[in-house]
């Protein structure tokens, strides 16, 4: 087998690890117990869970995370993005992850919650450094420069404050929710009419104070 034919077959196990365990993510929480559950309920063996999540609920959370992201992707490319505008583009993947993980709303508030630790707060970080990076590259942004990372620092703080929203929204279909996302777009993202004005958020977005308030308020 490829090195590529592996890997798929690895993010495959996990995606069946994961969607058999978000079910049970709401009584057990982020934890080896809802893994166990899910592996149980897809006929996946024990060691083949270990060998999947290795380091247990970190690994899941940030394999959620990851699911979430490449679903985002996919729905963004299935409904086509000619004739947007950047700004409409990026909140069209923003909202295709919320979406994608609408079915999944208590895991995701539990998953929240278990980033919102100092000692996570790392982790916090890279993953939604890395869901802003890919959103940008899928609304076509190819920057190396300084725009980079004030382009990705910006988003994280839209993909974060908006996830908050999204999760006590009880507005009929999240509508409250893509309104607060349009707001943020425009107060954010399109200071200036371009990013790259925004210099003094450059580099990577820290979600922990935003966090620790949702913990508190949790």
């Amino acid at each position: 087998m490829t090195a590529q034919g592996t890997k798929d077959r690895v993010q495959g196990l996990k995606d069946r690890i994961l969607l058999a365990a978000l079910p049970h993510v709401p009584f057990d929480g982020w934890s080896m117990a809802a893994l166990r559950a899910g592996a149980t309920d897809a006929r996946i063996e024990p060691q083949d869970l270990l060998h999947a999540f290795p380091n247990g609920a970190r690994d899941a959370v940030a394999h959620f995370s990851d699911w979430a992201d490449r679903e985002a992707l996919k729905s963004f490319a299935a409904k086509g993005i000619a004739g947007l505008k950047t700004h409409e583009m990026v909140a069209l993947g923003v909202r295709a992850r919320l979406e994608a993980m609408t079915p999944f709303r208590e895991a995701a508030r539990k998953a929240t919650a278990w980033l919102a630790t100092p000692r996570r707060a790392r982790l916090a970080s890279t993953l939604i450094f890395r869901t802003a990076d890919r959103i940008w590259r899928a609304a076509g942004d190819a920057s190396t420069d300084f725009n980079f990372y004030t382009k990705r620092g910006l988003l994280s703080g839209v993909i974060l404050t908006t996830t908050l929203y999204w999760l006590d929204d009880k507005s009929e279909d999240s509508r409250a929710s893509w309104e607060f996302l349009d707001r943020r777009i425009d107060g954010v993202l399109r200071v200036g009419g371009t990013l790259g004005k925004a210099a003094k958020a450059a580099g990577r977005f820290d979600p922990a104070p935003i966090l620790r308030r949702f913990r508190r308020a949790a």
